[in-house]
């Protein structure tokens, strides 16, 4: 029972803890030695009062490559049809009122085959089709420009996937690998970077890079010691990139972007050789995915 506590709210518990320590950024210290909250932090307003919640529609397509480093033959290349229900949060950031914040949170559901991409009839390759569902959260900073807005994100995700191979390997040792991995539904993670044009208030562009990696196994004490090092990490990012903000306002939606994005990949590399990296782990299966989307805010 405590095990399925903790692994219920520990999602909850990453989720919160860049908001965690932006709490500890804004508090003050008083005469007394005391510590004490600054409630009228615009800065913790900025993270509560993120704007109307508005409900959204998003359909993606998306070109995907399909590793594996424990696997010496090659994997077929997929195309990747995915679409998402969520809410989406936009306002003024308290910076400038030139910069929008954005967030978005949604459930998806998505479908990857090498079917898609017309190459699955390729023999010394193995093709595959993957069905996949998940939670995701997307955030970042933009520009208003009149009526629209252009807006650099940062996302991640928990993902569920049931992988199938659709044609054997060529030897037994990766076809044991294989084996392993399409017996059942796996857990994964995710991350996206990318570019979101807010053309009008019911249409949104979204063109980005996705990573998906799907863990063979759910070792969950490593996982979360590798997921909470990846929390913190972005956590104390999330401090010197309000630091910018504060000082040059213009340059803090490209900086976030660029900055949170590189530790995400970052992450992400080292984790194709062990998925709970830095912890010893196996290879996971990883995708890699250039997104393009529609998305419909009402």
């Amino acid at each position: 029972m405590k095990l399925k506590t903790i692994t219920t709210l520990l999602p909850v518990l990453l989720l919160l803890s860049p908001l965690t320590i932006n709490y500890a950024q804004d508090s003050t210290k008083t005469d007394g030695d005391e510590w004490e909250w600054d409630w009228e932090s615009s800065e913790f307003n900025e993270w509560v009062n993120l704007g109307k919640k508005m409900p959204t529609i998003s359909a993606y397509y998306g070109i995907s490559d399909i590793k594996d480093e424990e696997i010496s033959q090659s994997l077929t290349d997929g195309n990747l049809l995915q679409l998402e229900l969520g809410h989406t949060r936009r306002n003024t950031s308290t910076y400038a009122d030139y910069i929008v914040r954005y967030n978005y949170k949604n459930l998806y559901l998505g479908y990857l085959s090498s079917e898609l991409s017309g190459s699955d009839s390729d023999t010394n390759q193995i093709n595959s089709k993957t069905w996949r569902f998940g939670v995701g959260n997307s955030a970042g900073y933009g520009y208003e420009m009149g009526n629209s807005s252009l807006v650099l994100y940062n996302s991640w995700s928990f993902d569920w996937s049931n992988v199938d191979f659709t044609n054997l390997a060529n030897n037994p040792e990766d076809q044991n690998t294989l084996d392993y991995i399409e017996d059942g539904i796996r857990f994964g993670t995710s991350f996206d970077g990318g570019v979101r044009f807010v053309a009008t208030s019911l249409i949104t562009l979204d063109a980005g890079f996705q990573r998906s990696i799907v863990f063979p196994r759910h070792l969950f004490w490593k996982w979360a010691g590798s997921a909470l090092i990846e929390a913190a990490s972005q956590g104390l990012l999330d401090i010197f990139i309000k630091e910018i903000f504060r000082s040059s306002p213009a340059a803090g939606p490209i900086v976030y972007f660029l900055l949170k994005n590189a530790l995400s990949y970052g992450i992400y590399e080292l984790r194709q050789a062990k998925m709970n990296w830095p912890f010893p782990s196996a290879p996971p299966l990883a995708f890699d995915s250039f997104k393009f989307g529609v998305m419909f805010t009402f």
